[in-house]
């Protein structure tokens, strides 16, 4: 799996997981989903997320 499939894939489980926190446990859960989606956002713009440079450091090859 390259960077980028791995990137969409972990960031869409943190989406995910933090909207069933939000709904089962504490809503502020909800802050956590809006960070990753402006993480998502600016690395549009960027072409830098965070957690490419964690998978990078990984081993993970580019894609």
């Amino acid at each position: 799996m390259t960077v980028n499939r791995l990137l969409r894939l972990i960031a869409g489980f943190f989406v995910v997981f933090s909207v069933l926190m939000a709904h089962f446990h504490n809503p502020n859960w909800l802050w956590f989903t809006a960070f990753v989606g402006l993480n998502l956002f600016q690395s549009a713009f960027t072409d830098w997320c965070p957690m490419m440079t964690i998978l990078r450091k990984l081993g993970i090859k580019e894609g």
